[in-house]
């Protein structure tokens, strides 16, 4: 009743009680999984298998207010963990907590013929960035602090053209009146996206400067568990991807991404970076045939993805190799059926191991049923 009674208040703030000059775009979806994560182990010290239900709900309102500005505020399930809004079916029926997982103005000004947006506070990355694909960053979670945007439209996809994003956003504040290290976030992005005859591309460049991420994190106040004292991320993205029609409703698409961080192991600053040098990059190759957009539609993929254990954060993709994030080799295959309107089936199967370790490796068979409205 608080969080309806917050969102009811902060509606009339923004002044939307004005049902004229508001046009609502209510959006949502529910997500319901059965998760099976298991090793290549006989050793009765590990545990060989662990089977959950989960479920992920997501609903808001992202307000078109004017012509030149709109907002959004989402709830989700989740909770304490950074790349995750997975709600885990456990504690014997009781009610699970709802957060507040988006929160943003978008100011988008005529003058400049609505290219550019300015956005101000808490928003899904895929919307905020450039995407292709989740190996430098996990695909729930929503970025907190400002972005400027050229190219994009105000649902966050990427136009025809030029495309280029930058952006602050706060990661840790440090309550010290001595020496304050705030951690924060520093990324800028430059993309082309245009079409050849039949076939569409997209081609681009990030980089991202993790600044004063020079703490230990060890999970208990949020997750995923992380030890960077004494490491530095700077790290620099190259992806794209390529596709046409096999059909006139089966397209197929290859897309990749290539990441380095540029910081390196300094002998002239040992205690600073401890970074090994031979192990700072990251790859991800992919193929998709099929979108399933309309009802009787499929789609299949498959990844091939290696990430060495100084190349990105544990901020990448929280789903390989048993939510490690780093320091590892595998592939993952995928394919989603359209059933009816709105409504998907899918099923994953994940298959990743530790690199330059005789550790067994991580399975992991996701099945989904998703409904969006």
């Amino acid at each position: 009743m608080k969080k309806i009674t917050l969102l009811v208040g902060l509606a009339a703030a923004l002044g939307f009680n004005n049902a004229e000059a508001v046009d609502w775009n209510w959006k949502g979806d529910i997500r319901y999984r059965y998760e099976s994560q298991f090793k290549d182990t006989d050793s009765k010290n590990d545990e060989h298998s662990r089977d959950r239900h989960r479920l992920r709900v997501r609903l808001g309102v992202y307000p078109w207010i004017t012509e030149e500005l709109s907002a959004g505020v989402q709830l989700s399930t989740g909770g304490n963990e950074t790349t995750s809004r997975n709600e885990t079916f456990d504690d014997a029926f009781i009610a699970d907590d709802i957060w507040l997982n988006e929160a943003f103005i978008d100011y988008h000004p005529m003058f400049l013929d609505g290219q550019v947006n300015v956005l101000l506070g808490k928003r899904d990355v895929a919307k905020t960035l450039i995407m292709t694909k989740d190996l430098v960053w996990d695909s729930d979670i929503t970025l907190e602090g400002a972005t400027l945007q050229y190219g994009k439209d105000a649902d966050g996809k990427e136009k025809d053209g030029i495309n280029a994003v930058v952006g602050y956003y706060a990661m840790n504040e440090v309550n010290t009146t001595t020496d304050e290290q705030d951690a924060y976030l520093f990324a800028g992005q430059l993309a082309y996206k245009g079409e050849i005859n039949d076939f569409g591309f997209s081609l681009g460049t990030g980089y991202y400067d993790l600044v004063n991420l020079d703490y230990k994190n060890t999970g208990s106040t949020y997750k995923p568990a992380f030890d960077y004292v004494g490491k530095d991320f700077n790290i620099l993205e190259f992806f794209g991807s390529f596709g046409g029609p096999i059909t006139e409703t089966i397209p197929w698409k290859i897309y990749g991404q290539y990441a380095h961080n540029t910081a390196s192991h300094d002998s002239g600053h040992i205690e600073r970076y401890k970074i090994d040098n031979d192990k700072r990059d990251a790859y991800l190759v992919g193929l998709q045939i099929g979108n399933a957009k309309n009802p009787g539609q499929w789609s299949v993929s498959g990844e091939y993805v290696r990430i060495e254990k100084d190349a990105v954060t544990v901020l990448s993709d929280s789903d390989r190799n048993g939510g490690s994030g780093t320091d590892l080799e595998g592939f993952k295959v995928g394919a989603t059926y359209h059933l009816v309107q709105n409504m998907m089936l899918g099923a994953t199967y994940y298959n990743f191991t530790q690199m330059d370790k005789d550790d067994p490796t991580n399975h992991l068979f996701q099945a989904d049923v998703v409904v969006k409205f």
